[in-house]
């Protein structure tokens, strides 16, 4: 988190914006990840919040019956 990579926003920021350790604390992020995901995805907390709950999703079939024995 020393350093912060350059990047050019695209978009116009939607909502308030995160600082990288509000991210990174509100989300329980190491800081590797926190840093990626807020270069990659702007400091939107409309974005950010919308990533993070799309990250959370319920799991799928596949994940659920992956160590049931097959028939």
């Amino acid at each position: 988190m020393d350093k912060q990579r350059p990047f050019e926003r695209r978009r116009p920021v939607r909502g308030p914006a995160y600082t990288l350790a509000d991210f990174k604390e509100k989300y329980g992020l190491d800081c590797s990840t926190a840093e990626d995901l807020f270069i990659r995805f702007g400091p939107s907390s409309i974005e950010l919040d919308l990533l993070m709950s799309a990250k959370r999703r319920a799991p799928s079939f596949n994940e659920l019956t992956k160590d049931m024995p097959p028939r």
